[in-house]
């Protein structure tokens, strides 16, 4: 039983494949991209949450750092769903509609992201 536990170490695993908090699997795909992977339970600000905080813990940016959808409204059937760093990249009226000061160009900071739409599911889950 140990040696099968050995080897299952020895296979080669997704690069920098990252767990957010909340469950979801997130990936940089370039120096200014993050791929968030398809989850069909999952709600849109689940996808933001899981970009934030790859943003934030993986790549140590600040949390007043803008992000934006990348991936154009609808998206493909079990596809991914892109997120920019860069303004120039993104997807025209693909943001979240939201509330308050700050610009309106459908980007949000990391901060709100992960403070927000990283709610714990269960009462039992600490992060």
């Amino acid at each position: 039983m140990r040696l099968f536990s050995l080897v299952v170490l020895l296979f080669p695993l997704p690069a920098m494949a990252f767990t957010a908090v909340n469950g979801m699997t997130a990936r940089q795909i370039s120096p200014t991209e993050i791929a968030v992977d398809n989850d069909l339970r999952r709600i849109e600000t689940q996808y933001w949450c899981a970009a934030a905080d790859f943003a934030q813990r993986v790549l140590g940016l600040p949390g007043k750092t803008r992000i934006w959808r990348a991936t154009a409204k609808p998206r493909q059937a079990g596809e991914a769903i892109i997120f920019t760093l860069d303004p120039q990249n993104k997807a025209a009226k693909a943001g979240l509609s939201h509330f308050g000061s700050g610009p309106r160009d459908g980007s949000v900071s990391l901060a709100m992201a992960a403070r927000n739409y990283c709610l714990n599911e269960f009462p039992f889950f600490d992060r």
